[in-house]
């Protein structure tokens, strides 16, 4: 998992700063209102829609448009969209497994949008369950290093139900069970340390280690698939060592 978290997390921080920042922002927004909707606008009521917000402005999102996501989520603005839910599974290049979480207002679209990004991208969708299989649903805080200690963190967070911690190079991954994402994301806030994200993930079972060229290839496929506006999120069960992380860029 550590190769494919810290390809994610790496991505994620360049894109706040290039040409990618619209299309994230707008996903981050998407997640506050569907967040909003489903149960209530309340932040402290709410630790799904606490986190989402968290997760924006920590991403720098404008405070002004998570306002009117949270007002259009709450129903207090209208123009709010109908977003469902919808999972997709495929395999992309060296076999390795996908996970690929949309929300739309339009399944055929974003169906239509998964496919296309597989078939032209060396991937192959497959049927419901699977690939299911070969994940579980785990609660991952990504937390930066700074001057901050394994043993430091671990001492903030095992009280609080964390199994694991892994390094990521500029930062730490906290792995919980989902149900305790909450108290272990509630630790590290009154441990004084900061984190980036509080996410329920899906975490691979076992991983497929890539070499710089299929590597490169998996890379392509996900970027593909996040480039859809349907696309929220894309879980695969790839590793790729530091040297090739170095080659690959």
């Amino acid at each position: 998992m550590s190769g494919h978290s810290k390809w994610a997390t790496t991505k994620h921080k360049k894109a706040v700063i290039d040409a990618r920042r619209g299309k994230m922002f707008a996903k981050l927004i998407k997640n506050i209102e569907v967040a909003a909707r489903t149960g209530g606008g309340d932040l402290d009521g709410n630790p799904t829609l606490y986190d989402a917000v968290q997760k924006a402005k920590k991403s720098s999102v404008p405070n002004d448009n998570i306002d009117r996501a949270l007002k259009r989520g709450s129903g207090q603005d209208a123009g709010g969209a109908d977003y469902q839910s919808i999972t997709y599974e495929g395999y992309g290049p060296n076999g390795v497994a996908l996970l690929i979480e949309c929300l739309s207002d339009n399944r055929n679209r974003a169906a239509t949008e998964v496919r296309v990004a597989m078939t032209r991208n060396g991937g192959a969708m497959a049927d419901p369950g699977s690939v299911a299989y070969l994940f579980t649903r785990k609660g991952v805080v990504i937390v930066p290093k700074g001057d901050l200690s394994e043993d430091d963190l671990l001492l903030a967070v095992l009280d609080a139900g964390a199994e694991e911690v892994n390094d990521l190079g500029e930062s730490f991954e906290v792995v919980s069970e989902p149900t305790d994402l909450i108290a272990v994301r509630t630790a590290l806030v009154d441990a004084g340390i900061d984190y980036d994200s509080a996410d329920p993930t899906f975490v691979p079972s076992m991983t497929i280690e890539l070499d710089a060229e299929g590597a490169r290839k998996v890379f392509r496929l996900i970027e593909a698939l996040e480039d859809s506006d349907e696309v929220q999120n894309v879980y695969a069960n790839f590793d790729v060592s530091d040297d090739v992380m170095a080659e690959v860029g």
